[in-house]
């Protein structure tokens, strides 16, 4: 991942999800969201969501009586650098043995492949 984007799992992964998607939040709105779709107890919520702060991926309004959590980088930047990482470690840097090896995979609809050479005849070489 980019040098300055600090690596998170899964887990975390998660909680960053509900806040790109709603944010700020306080712990508890956080635990809620998190309770309708994983079996986590609140504390588990809690731990994952100071691991965050610890790391500065989540800040902290601690202005209000009850403190409300928010991103500290964009969800884009954040699949840009795993991304990025991904394709370092399983492609070996190369995005073109990626891509052919998806596009080799997946079945494409006439209208995707259109879309893809769009894409590619914009793209400045």
């Amino acid at each position: 991942m980019e040098k300055n984007i600090p690596s998170i799992s899964e887990s975390e992964w998660e909680i960053m999800n509900v806040l790109w998607d709603k944010a700020p939040q306080t712990a508890n709105d956080i635990i809620f969201a998190l309770q309708e779709s994983t079996d986590w107890k609140p504390k588990t919520i809690r731990t994952l969501l100071d691991r965050l702060v610890q790391k500065d991926v989540v800040g902290v309004n601690k202005n209000l009586k009850v403190y409300t959590f928010f991103p500290l980088y964009t969800q884009e930047k954040y699949q840009r650098a795993e991304t990025e990482s991904f394709i370092k470690r399983i492609y070996g840097g190369a995005l073109k043995s990626m891509l052919v090896q998806f596009i080799q995979e997946d079945t494409l609809s006439d209208e995707d492949i259109n879309e893809l050479r769009s894409i590619l005849n914009k793209k400045p070489r």
